[in-house]
């Protein structure tokens, strides 16, 4: 499964120096608005320990982790909808993801320029909120105008957005409306989750609230510190004891999305594989290969922990661990599987 993230948030809140730390790629990182005018894309690796310790029993020839696109677009501004600052080119670029990461600035520094002149969140999200609605209402009303005629389910979605309602918000009570929010890609349908840029572990009691009323997953970090421990390494970082909390943010996005990590192993290659929670064994298989779902016959299971603990395959089945499953098999985060197919 390909899962792709889409970072928002508004000029010189820390966005760039996010995806930098997170892809170790080389991007315009500058004190200034709309210094990122084409998006950049990056794969990142999933970091996963459990992918480590299969390694260390099998010694495989190649290790694969999962992986999580990211693409960042430039810093919005007020009237981006309209294409103030190329907003609506910008926002053109996130409509493929399957969630949106809203980085926020929760800093004050003076050398740091603030497009609203001044250090508030609880604004800057709602600004960011208000253009991401704007941008689905003009995408409704061209819909509906495309449609010629009364479409009833546009109509209500349309007074939603324009109320100021997510349309993920009106798709929870109006499930009918699920596959128009999916098949016009509206931004506001899409699960979103915050990074909070601060140089500290506190947040404006205003936030917090915020965050709670709307239940919304959030995670905390100082991305300048983020991306100096990337750029030290992993050894000198664990020398000096310090420890990244950039694989919090990409688990919070497998949070969001109800996403499962589960492992194939052997000599030739360890690897980790994304699939939706709930899933059964034959999905697992499509995942792997759509000849594994089709022509699926069973499956041999163990956790991942049983089978380290074991020592190996081998070992596993001498102890009864290693379990046959068939195709109503609801695959668990962390399960290691050999698919049997036709």
């Amino acid at each position: 499964m390909n899962i792709s993230v889409g970072i928002v948030g508004l000029p010189n809140v820390g966005k760039s120096t996010l995806f930098k730390a997170l892809t170790k790629k080389q991007v315009d990182i500058a004190n200034y608005p709309f210094c990122t005018i084409e998006p950049n894309i990056g794969i990142v690796k999933v970091p996963d320990e459990r992918l480590e310790k299969l390694a260390q029993l099998f010694h495989p020839q190649k290790t694969i982790p999962a992986i999580v696109e990211f693409v960042d677009i430039a810093g919005l501004v007020k009237g981006a909808h309209e294409g103030e600052g190329l907003g609506n080119q910008f926002l053109s670029h996130i409509r493929e993801v399957q969630a949106i990461c809203h980085v926020v600035r929760c800093f004050e520094d003076s050398d740091i320029v603030h497009v609203q002149e001044g250090i508030d969140p609880v604004r800057d999200i709602d600004i960011i909120h208000t253009e991401l609605l704007l941008k689905d209402l003009e995408t409704v009303r061209k819909r509906i105008e495309k449609e010629r005629g009364p479409y009833d389910i546009l109509d209500q979605l349309q007074n939603a957005l324009d109320k100021g309602m997510f349309a993920s918000q009106f798709v929870e009570k109006n499930p009918e409306a699920a596959d128009i929010a999916g098949e016009l890609q509206l931004l506001t349908s899409k699960p979103l989750f915050y990074v909070c840029n601060s140089h500290t572990q506190n947040l404006p009691k205003a936030l917090e609230e915020l965050f709670a009323r709307e239940k919304r997953l959030y995670t905390i970090m100082n991305l300048k510190e983020e991306l100096d421990i990337e750029e030290l390494g992993k050894e000198a970082s664990e020398e000096l004891k310090l420890k990244p909390k950039l694989p919090e943010l990409v688990h919070t996005a497998y949070k969001l999305l109800d996403l499962i990590t589960f492992f194939t192993a052997g000599a030739d290659e360890v690897r980790a594989w994304t699939i939706r929670k709930g899933d059964k064994a034959p999905d697992a298989g499509g995942a792997i290969h759509s000849d594994f779902k089709e022509k699926f016959i069973r499956a041999a299971i163990i956790h991942w922990d049983k089978l380290i603990e074991a020592g190996g395959v081998a070992e596993a089945m001498a102890k009864g661990w290693l379990r046959t499953e068939g195709k109503e098999y609801v695959v668990r985060d962390g399960d290691v599987i050999e698919i049997k197919h036709g």
